[in-house]
């Protein structure tokens, strides 16, 4: 049981006058942690905090090497305590055991790492010549205190993508966990003193939507960052909007792998392409969930693909033999049914998986399903399920493959799958979305921008672009 009741302020937790939040495993329904719903007011006394540290003491007067090391001090405790963070994760958001240890610690850790190396070498000041004469100086300053907004499905991870940068620009943040998993982020309080990051650099009020929403529309925020849902992001930058406050928004996918008809249909390439849409329980914003096919090769690739997820071991996230574990809750399952159902009854064809699994009474288990002979307007390639579903789509040629890909409200990631990289680079850079890998599953890489076209966000995380979503420019001219 772990217990985390009150808010983290300027490196102590309080007491807090919230309600208590059980957090629940999605593999058991057992009560495995507790928190407390944040106040208006606890809210801000946060940011108060924030800004306290933000103005004085030694983060206001921090370098880029002090900062760097600061970063790379946070990444040292995680990784001495790594296997706490992946089992605790694990046990909150049902995380498969066996791939929590690269995908939600592992990744974390590779977003320290980068921006420990790239903050200490971040040009923040720059001399220019003035076409007037004289020169300019310009400075990049941290936008202010952050208010950090979280998911559930990568909780750790997300959360170093917005720190890691957040502090290289020298920038104080509050942070607030998802509901669903906020146990993990709340033994980050340890980390973050352990690491010697000065009081009120970090601070974490957990909550459910209304502490969410006094983080956002407090005026002592000068910049939200979001990672979460569409319909909530378009609330944020509305209310951030009308202050003209800075904001970044992460959002939904529905990412297409274009396979094209010359790939080698071997293990890899069909292990490949089931990683992408089922890691995490397929809980992952940038899962390539539409999977297009040549119609020449349409029969054979949608047989390996329902071979190899009915293959894949469903059970409890504990359990490191296991692949899939549940999803977050029962409304996810039931939502998740429902499009397979809706698919089925528009003509689609569960190839494999569309009930239940059995012998798994308790948690929120779904079967990995692959469903074919699927029309990309069927809500089931639409909108975005989060959840292990794959829906096979098939194409006549590449320009009709690029145009399926590209009709989505979506523009988060995608892959193309090729024998001839150089034809799939060049397919790729016809898809408009933020990040396109080519022969992987891999979504983004620590040290590039990352991030959607349209509906899946606004703003890029990771990289440079990151750190520089963080600042503000100075011209001082003279």
């Amino acid at each position: 049981m772990h217990a985390y009741e009150g808010t983290y302020v300027s490196g102590e937790w309080s007491p807090s006058a919230g309600e208590r939040i059980d957090v629940t495993s999605p593999a058991t329904g057992e009560i495995v942690g507790c928190v407390s719903a944040a106040t208006a007011d606890e809210v801000g006394s946060a940011i108060e905090a924030a800004r306290v540290a933000l103005d004085r003491g030694p983060w206001a007067t921090s370098t880029p090497t002090d900062r760097a090391a600061a970063i790379g001090r946070l990444a040292d405790v995680i990784e001495a305590r790594s296997k706490e963070f992946a089992d605790l994760i694990s046990a909150e958001m049902g995380s498969p055991r066996k791939w929590a240890s690269f995908g939600q610690i592992g990744t974390a850790l590779g977003v320290l790492r980068t921006y420990e190396k790239i903050t200490a070498d971040y040009s923040f000041e720059e001399f220019r010549a003035s076409i007037m004469g004289g020169t300019v100086l310009v400075r990049q300053l941290p936008v202010g205190v952050v208010g950090a907004i979280l998911p559930w499905n990568a909780p750790l991870f997300t959360a170093m993508l917005k720190i890691a940068p957040a502090m290289a620009a020298g920038c104080t943040m509050v942070l607030k966990p998802s509901p669903d998993a906020p146990l993990a982020l709340s033994m980050l309080t340890e980390v973050i003193e352990a690491a010697g990051i000065p009081p009120g650099v970090i601070n974490i009020v957990s909550g459910d939507v209304a502490t969410g929403e006094a983080l956002v529309a407090h005026p002592g925020v000068d910049k939200v960052s979001f990672t979460g849902s569409t319909a909530a992001g378009q609330r944020i930058g509305a209310v951030c909007a009308a202050d003209v406050r800075r904001y970044g928004l992460e959002l939904g996918g529905k990412s297409a792998a274009l396979v094209l008809d010359d790939i080698e249909l071997d293990a890899k390439t069909i292990g490949g392409l089931v990683t992408g849409v089922m890691a995490n329980n397929g809980q992952v914003c940038a899962a390539q969930t539409r999977i297009l096919v040549p119609q020449s090769r349409y029969d054979e690739v949608v047989d390996a693909l329902g071979s190899a997820v009915a293959e894949l071991t469903v059970g409890n996230p504990a359990d490191r033999t296991t692949d899939v574990g549940p999803v977050i809750n029962r409304t996810a399952r039931d939502r998740i049914e429902g499009y397979v159902q809706r698919a089925a009854a528009e003509g689609a064809r569960v190839v494999v998986g569309g009930v239940r699994p059995e012998g798994l009474d308790s948690g929120w288990y779904v079967s990995p399903t692959v469903v074919a002979d699927v029309d990309n307007q069927m809500a089931i390639a639409r909108d975005e399920l989060f959840g292990p579903v794959a829906v096979v789509i098939a194409y006549s040629d590449e320009d009709d493959a690029v145009a399926i890909a590209n009709d989505s409200e979506y523009g988060l990631a995608g892959a193309v799958w090729s024998s001839n990289r150089d034809r799939a680079a060049r397919v790729a850079a016809r898809m408009r979305v933020g990040s396109v890998s080519i022969n992987s599953a891999a979504p983004l890489d620590f040290g590039s921008p990352f991030g959607g076209f349209k509906k899946s966000g606004i703003g890029r995380e990771g990289g440079p672009e990151g750190i520089a979503s963080y600042l503000e420019s100075q011209s001082i001219i003279g």
